[in-house]
């Protein structure tokens, strides 16, 4: 049962709110004096103070109260203080209000109120310690989880991402193929190294490959080798990316955007650990784990006939979903501190005043952790001071373009995608950079939308 503390030293004052306490079921302890006072706070026993502001015979300045309250607030700052006097002015527990004291009452009191008051505090500290008590049961799980595997540098705070990161630990043992999903500039390709890092193929071969960058005529001999002659230009042995990765992990970022003939050769893979090079007839194996990431909705692209099926039921074994930045908004101002962090130059440490904070708090970041980070690169190198001011960071500018996304999902990529090209000037190279793509799977992506770019001819 929550425990009032009443500081008073008067012997029938004490007693009378002691009773009307335990007649209303309010378990209640007395002080006589403030050094009392603080020894039972220190303890660890007491959920609200009820105090008076004058202990001395004549005492009526109010300043005993006052040094007592404010060494409360050194003891435990988040601990309710009710102050009662007959004499202290009211502009004085104003000011101790303002400094925190959770309420003010005149004697005589009102009993109903002041009970009233007693018992909403009483509530409002019980939640105070449940929520302490979450906050450091979850620092505790992330110490204890940074602790015990790698987690290649990754800084969060959110429930979302511990919960991420944690499952990735998790099915980073079972050496099964493992598909990641979340929007662009995520991080995707973190929890892929978080996975590699903590599998029993750590320190083995970790070959990254950006699958939607791969035209059909060059698929076969950057996945799997081809030999020399095998077609013309080459001269010479060409090992595949599955072949360098032998014993290790591949990990195929965009791979939505496979084309259906890379497809077909990378469900062999996974089926039997069989390929062959371009122009050999002869089988290999090999031993690779296969890690995959995409923006894309794999269930939709198979439902439209652009995605196999059989290979998303390979790929799927496991599916790590990352939350886009805006849904875990806990994880900004850590971010962005450890990115001011690194980008500072030696002797110049980049701070964030509050309105800065307030203001990457508040924009929603459609491009997700890559666009925190360029636009903390920008602010370190305009800013003029060692504080980041909202300025330096450029998000007016670029939340102009990030308009809530129209009614369905294809509609609204279309029309979204039209935009940055035509924000671009039609440039695909310059809107697959801002997006994150290579410019064949925006190309892809383009076809997918029925978007044709009006070519003029030049004057």
């Amino acid at each position: 049962m929550p425990t009032v503390l009443v500081v008073e030293d008067q012997p029938a004052v004490s007693r009378a709110l002691a009773i009307l306490f335990e007649v209303h079921d309010i378990p209640c302890e007395v002080a006589r004096t403030p050094a009392e006072a603080v020894a039972r706070i220190e303890r660890g026993d007491v959920d609200l103070v009820v105090q008076d502001m004058n202990f001395g015979r004549a005492a009526t300045s109010g300043a005993e109260g006052i040094a007592l309250f404010r060494r409360i607030r050194e003891v435990d700052s988040g601990m309710p203080v009710v102050l009662m006097t007959a004499w202290t002015s009211l502009e004085m527990a104003v000011a101790l209000v303002r400094e925190g004291a959770s309420d003010y009452l005149a004697k005589p009191w009102d009993d109903a109120k002041l009970v009233a008051s007693v018992r909403t505090l009483l509530a409002m500290r019980a939640l105070q310690r449940e929520n302490e008590t979450l906050r450091q049961a979850r620092a505790d799980s992330r110490a204890e989880l940074a602790q015990h595997y790698d987690l290649c540098g990754l800084v969060y705070e959110s429930d979302a991402i511990h919960r991420l990161v944690t499952l990735a630990v998790q099915v980073a043992a079972a050496d099964v193929p493992v598909l990641i999903t979340g929007p662009n500039g995520a991080g995707k390709e973190k929890i892929a190294e978080i996975v590699q890092a903590n599998s029993r193929r750590r320190g083995r071969p970790f070959v990254r490959v950006n699958a939607g960058g791969l035209p059909d005529e060059l698929l076969e001999s950057e996945l799997f080798g081809a030999e020399a002659g095998a077609y013309t230009g080459s001269r010479k042995l060409r090992i595949g990316r599955f072949e360098a990765a032998d014993g290790g992990t591949i990990f195929l970022d965009e791979i939505g955007t496979l084309s259906p003939a890379g497809q077909i050769r990378l469900l062999r893979v996974l089926q039997k650990g069989e390929f062959e090079r371009l122009g050999s007839s002869e089988t290999r194996r090999v031993d690779v784990r296969v890690l995959c990431a995409t923006n894309a909705d794999l269930k939709r692209a198979i439902a439209e006939g652009r995605f196999r099926e059989d290979l998303y039921f390979r790929l799927n074994v496991i599916e790590l979903a990352v939350p886009a930045l805006k849904d875990r908004p806990d994880d900004i101002l850590p971010i962005a501190r450890s990115v001011l962090a690194g980008l500072g130059e030696s002797g110049r440490a980049l701070v964030l005043p509050p309105a800065t904070e307030q203001a990457l708090r508040a924009y929603p970041w459609p491009g997700n952790v890559r666009e925190l980070f360029n636009a903390l690169q920008r602010a370190a190198l305009v800013a003029q001071r060692d504080a980041i001011a909202v300025e330096d960071l450029g998000l007016a500018a670029a939340g102009a373009s990030a308009a809530p996304a129209p009614e369905g999902r294809t509609a609204g990529d279309r029309r979204e995608l039209e935009e940055l090209l035509r924000r671009h000037g039609g440039s695909v190279s310059l809107a697959a950079e801002e997006m994150g793509l290579s410019r064949q799977a925006l190309y892809r992506k383009m076809e997918r939308l029925g978007i044709v770019l009006e070519r003029r001819p030049r004057d």
